[in-house]
């Protein structure tokens, strides 16, 4: 591919942005939730497995700890019994008491509003505390999971595309430096979908990809 200026390449981010709106018109999170404290444990479990899977065991978490105090309160093996088929459920459960707990003693048990407070939360990280400001409070965040740094590298969205360890925060800035805040939200959303569908990891399916045309990763 020919070297592309950075006035080209954010006219082709922002045209094959609008190819995945069209093929995503209504994103929105993966994770089943009512309030902020679900989102918040429910991203926090979703680790190192499925949004789907995560589904399957928080309707009983959530009616058996419906605040952070009684979620504080646990005893650790009644949480560990409920998260058990996520897998590392016990580094899973002691991230869950622990930020309830901070949540209960520091935040009188309602989840922060500010990336700043999120992120001094056990088990919180940036991806987790956008994921929360984006779909809890509407407020712009752009979480960066795998599927975002696959899908944004194979496109060259970005100046570290071919890096072997690419770092999330500096994706995260790139990214966004790139779009208006009130796109970032649905903006992950959509290159999460478009690598479930389609960019996947092993084997992309570039034959039935709408970016085809213009990505530089693209395989005939």
């Amino acid at each position: 591919m020919p070297r592309e200026s950075k006035r080209a390449r954010l006219q082709r981010m922002h045209d094959e942005y609008a190819l995945l709106v069209t093929a995503f018109p209504h994103p929105k999170c993966a994770l089943d939730f009512t309030t902020p404290l679900q989102l918040l444990i429910a991203t926090v479990l979703s680790a190192q497995t499925t949004d789907k899977r995560v589904n399957t065991v928080t309707p009983e978490l959530f009616a058996t700890f419906p605040d952070a105090a009684s979620l504080a309160a646990a005893n650790p093996e009644t949480v560990e019994g409920i998260i058990r088929p996520l897998g590392f459920y016990h580094a899973k459960a002691k991230h869950l008491l622990g930020l309830a707990a901070a949540l209960r003693d520091r935040f009188d048990g309602e989840v922060p509003h500010t990336m700043d407070e999120l992120v001094t939360l056990p088990g919180v990280g940036r991806k987790t505390a956008n994921v929360v400001l984006g779909n809890a409070f509407h407020t712009p965040g752009f979480p960066v999971d795998t599927h975002v740094i696959r899908v944004t590298g194979r496109l060259r969205w970005r100046t570290d595309w071919n890096s072997a360890h690419p770092d999330p925060v500096r994706i995260e800035k790139e990214i966004c430096a790139c779009f208006p805040p009130e796109e970032w939200t649905d903006l992950s959303h959509r290159l999460i979908l478009h690598g479930r569908a389609t960019c996947h990891a092993r084997r992309p399916d570039c034959a039935a990809c709408p970016l085809r045309d213009t990505c530089p990763s693209a395989m005939p």
